[in-house]
């Protein structure tokens, strides 16, 4: 005759997303066969066990607030990475549950979790060379990963400027790559003087460069770009004695933790913001829309003083 615990085994082993059940104690109660096939861990790995070392953030249990030990972010699905048994990191979209008896008192911890191949995609500028120049990206782009999963336990505020040079095309078709590049390298001395400590830049297209940022609100992130976009304008540049005025198209996104928002999805925001900027003649400041807002993806597009 089956028992329970079969039973109840064999219904979790149907479900698609992986599921983790955890005691008081965090020894490992249950581990369906979806987590295997996610995180290469059997059952028979991690049964009547702690989570493996780097698996503890399916519960984010970094994430307990100081006054009553809730954790933050619970039952709202959170982008995380795991680490793989074979070593690599691998990028889920977790949800926490905390479980508690009759009477109220913790009894353990529930974790449901699906891949997120298809969201760690990020989007980046259009590419038509070899980005080798910035050798940094890679660690900019787990930079950048890194700060969204600390926004989305409750860290610092998070932001995105994604700023796109208006001369570059017309720069690169009548004077060729190498002037391009120079020119932005000029660009970006100039916008390395705006940024805050905290901050970082890196290469993200031929013409484009993104910035992680952590403005409390929309309010200080718009003025920032539009600090930014005045840096831009001072880079003087020459090229075999021609002069080039310099102006960038900026589009800003401010993280929403209301949201389950993936990383992708604010990029592309960002994105947006900055094409509005420059179909609308460049040298201006776009601000994306908050989800809240009954508005278009760019709710303040801002013409800058030339």
């Amino acid at each position: 005759m089956t028992d329970r615990n079969e039973l109840l085994e064999a219904a979790f082993d149907t479900v698609p997303e992986g599921v983790a059940l955890v005691g008081a104690e965090g020894e490992v109660m249950l581990w369906n066969q979806a987590a295997q096939g996610i995180t290469g861990y059997a059952a028979i790995d991690v049964v009547a066990r702690t989570l493996p070392e780097g698996m503890e953030t399916l519960l984010l249990e970094k994430t307990r607030d100081a006054d009553d030990g809730a954790m933050v972010g619970v039952g709202r699905r959170v982008l995380v990475r795991v680490r793989h048994k074979l070593g690599h990191r691998v990028p889920v979209i977790a949800r926490a549950l905390v479980l508690r008896d009759g009477l109220g008192e913790r009894i353990g911890a529930a974790a449901l979790f699906h891949p997120a191949e298809s969201l760690d995609a990020l989007p980046h500028g259009e590419s038509n060379e070899d980005l080798g120049a910035d050798e940094g990206r890679d660690e900019f782009e787990e930079r950048l990963q890194t700060e969204f999963d600390d926004f989305t336990r409750g860290g610092s505020p998070l932001s995105v400027l994604w700023i796109g040079v208006d001369q570059a095309q017309e720069l690169r078709r009548t004077h060729g790559a190498s002037a391009c590049n120079a020119m932005l390298e000029k660009v970006r001395h100039a916008l390395i003087q705006g940024l805050r400590p905290a901050e970082e830049m890196s290469r993200w297209g031929d013409d484009e460069f993104l910035i992680v940022a952590h403005e409390r609100n929309e309010e200080m992130l718009a003025s920032h770009a539009h600090t930014l976009a005045g840096l831009a304008r001072t880079a003087d540049f020459r090229w075999w004695g021609d002069r080039a005025s310099l102006t960038v198209s900026i589009g800003a996104a401010q993280a929403d933790g209301n949201y389950a928002e993936t990383l992708a999805q604010l990029l592309g925001r960002a994105r947006e913001a900055m094409e509005t900027s420059s179909r609308t003649g460049g040298n201006r400041a776009t601000v994306a829309a908050s989800h809240d807002a009954d508005l278009s993806p760019a709710e303040e597009s801002t013409c800058l003083p030339s």
